[in-house]
């Protein structure tokens, strides 16, 4: 493969930044929680049910996580019955047009996978 002069004794690197938000959106099911909750607040029992394949475990961290790194809060709804919802916060909808977009180029250019 030949090589541009721009190129010749420069080692290419992956921007930081993109490694970042890949490892952590890329984590089994954050993008796609962070996706579903860009249509607006869910309780934990909605979530469960708009996520087929995801064990209440699972979705229980990934909330925790994504609550911890600030882009999901938790608010506890008084009840009765009580109650917990979930949405995204200004730092999480800051997210919503770059999944919006992924999203676009999923439909466009990956094969759809058959039902399971």
């Amino acid at each position: 493969m030949t090589v541009g002069p721009e190129l010749q004794g420069r080692h290419r690197t992956c921007d930081q930044g993109i490694a970042r938000a890949f490892a952590f959106l890329g984590k089994r099911w954050n993008g796609v929680i962070l996706g579903t909750l860009a249509n607006g607040p869910a309780g934990f029992a909605e979530l469960t049910r708009a996520l087929p394949g995801i064990s209440e475990s699972v979705l229980s961290d990934r909330l925790g996580e994504l609550a911890r790194v600030g882009l999901v809060s938790r608010t506890v709804r008084e009840g009765p019955p009580l109650g917990v919802s979930y949405q995204l916060t200004d730092r999480g909808a800051a997210l919503v047009p770059a999944l919006d977009a992924l999203a676009r180029w999923a439909h466009q250019n990956l094969p759809a996978e058959p039902d399971r």
